[in-house]
């Protein structure tokens, strides 16, 4: 009889960032070189203390304990420095709310963006994209990272709450991000209140982007209230239907939670995907290879035809792995915090309760046991019978287990429907000189990409380029590793 032997159990390293002056220099390190601060700690084990300011925290650098992290959404809660900042801005909503607000608020706004909506969300989706490239001109030079921002802005805003921002306002949203971004970040890493109520310029325009944005939001659900008789198929309808309740039914949804929902959706839906997508564009255009393949693909689908239409998406493989690779090379959900809300262990170590807990898909992205060579551009990694080992567990630009983001589907189509409308167009090449470089702040990529425009004349033949014919015979979508199933704590499609 075969005796059963059970894994040793694994033994974690823990230990502590250099620094002669920890309580000043962590903080500062992680300000001011950020990624290449994140990249040293797994030299000094799987979980590293640091210092941020007075406050004692851990950054766990092994995926494997990120997950473990990730799956107990009661001990490790949503909380820290981060959240404590993002609470002001949105609220108690579904991305910032404790564990025992979740469920009920993950229920109330995912219909949204179930698979089965996105798809009709897609035509949309295309139309917008075409809209930003219409206008540009062969030589031009082009904002790449606004013309993303205007795109997704447009797009969220019409799930959201149909036609209520108009063209002036959309733009304001767009600039109080900004402001809020680079205010949040230094916020998380210098966690001293004193400093931001001092009146400076920075802290000034800080907080004038918060009450600007409430007062937008606000303006929109009071416009709609005014226009009870004419109900629209967006999410604010929805909610105001949870707040009047059905019949005799208790309304589920508070005033203020409106309010706190449509803001917190509308900000995380324009800035991650517009800075995927500048971050992509970027990326293809020093990798000469990798664009050639995409609009090779592109041709394909196309077939002759003058627009893509959204069934045409499951067949674009190539651009998917695009996506999942800039995901994976740039994402822009780089840093995040939770907090222990009871004394516990991780890797060994004791975390008494109100422990600060630190992870980053950027450190778990660029870790070379996962990702051969992570500093390379290589959508290849991500195309069938090709996934690099160990993806499954270190890809997490969503995050997982319950949390998991629950506009990932509709992020990943919406950045797979720009990049192909407008790489069937144009090809954006860097001007000449030094090409800018990735900016973390609360988000991480390419805030002011500047890129010519050249016209791409489409292939006619319809045979695909050298090494892509399995995959586009395959004729399926390729997904991000899917990290929900990590933790899933039976919260429909978390």
């Amino acid at each position: 009889m075969n005796a059963f032997v059970p894994e040793p159990e694994r033994k974690w390293t823990v230990g502590t960032a250099p620094s002669i002056f920890p309580a000043i220099t962590h903080g500062i390190a992680l300000f001011r070189r950020p990624l290449q601060f994140l990249n040293s700690l797994p030299a000094h084990g799987d979980l590293v203390e640091i210092r941020l300011g007075p406050l004692r925290a851990w950054v766990v650098c092994h995926p494997d304990l990120v997950h473990e992290m990730l799956r107990d959404t009661r001990t490790f809660d949503k909380g820290g420095t981060q959240y404590d900042r993002l609470r002001l801005l949105m609220g108690d909503s579904v991305v910032t709310c404790p564990h025992a607000q979740h469920r009920r608020q993950r229920r109330l706004v995912q219909p949204a963006f179930r698979p089965s909506q996105v798809a009709e969300h897609t035509r949309l989706m295309l139309d917008e994209a075409e809209l930003v490239c219409r206008e540009w001109r062969a030589g031009q030079e082009v904002d790449v990272s606004a013309a993303m921002s205007a795109m997704t802005t447009r797009v969220i805003s019409r799930v959201l709450f149909s036609d209520s921002l108009d063209a002036t306002t959309a733009a304001e949203v767009r600039h109080c991000l900004t402001d809020v971004v680079r205010g949040l970040f230094l916020r998380t890493v210098v966690p001293v209140d004193a400093v931001f109520r001092i009146p400076t310029p920075a802290n000034r325009r800080y907080q004038h982007a918060i009450a600007r944005l409430h007062t937008i939001i606000a303006g929109v659900i009071d416009e709609r209230r005014r226009a009870p008789d004419a109900p629209r198929d967006d999410l604010l309808e929805t909610l105001l239907e949870a707040a009047r309740g059905d019949g005799d039914a208790v309304p589920t949804v508070g005033e203020q939670e409106i309010h706190d929902q449509l803001i917190t959706l509308l900000l995380t839906g324009v800035e991650t995907t517009a800075l995927c997508l500048a971050s992509a564009f970027g990326l293809l255009a020093r990798n000469p290879d990798s664009e050639e393949r995409l609009h090779a693909e592109i041709d394909t689908v196309l077939a002759g035809r003058p627009r893509l239409t959204p069934e045409d998406l499951p067949g674009l493989v190539q651009t998917r792995a695009v996506i999942t690779e800039t995901l994976r090379h740039s994402p822009p959900g780089w840093l995040f915090t939770r907090v222990t809300t009871r004394d516990t262990k991780l890797a060994g170590q004791r975390l008494p309760k109100g422990s600060m807990v630190l992870y980053s898909p950027y450190l778990l992205h660029h870790d070379p046991a996962s990702f051969p060579d992570p500093g390379r551009f290589l959508p290849g990694r991500w195309l069938p019978a090709q996934e690099p080992a160990g993806s499954r567990t270190a890809l997490i630009p969503f995050a997982a287990g319950s949390r998991k983001c629950l506009g990932d589907t509709f992020a990943v189509t919406e950045a797979i429907a720009a990049v192909a409308v407008i790489a069937s167009r144009w090809r954006l090449r860097h001007p000449a000189g030094p090409v800018e470089r990735q900016r973390p702040v609360v988000t991480l990529g390419p805030r002011s990409l500047v890129m010519i425009c050249e016209p791409r004349a489409r292939r006619t033949t319809d045979a695909p380029t050298r090494g892509d014919a399995p995959a586009l015979r395959a004729g399926v979508a390729l997904r991000v590793p899917d990290s929900r199933t990590a933790g899933d704590n039976g919260v429909d499609d978390a």
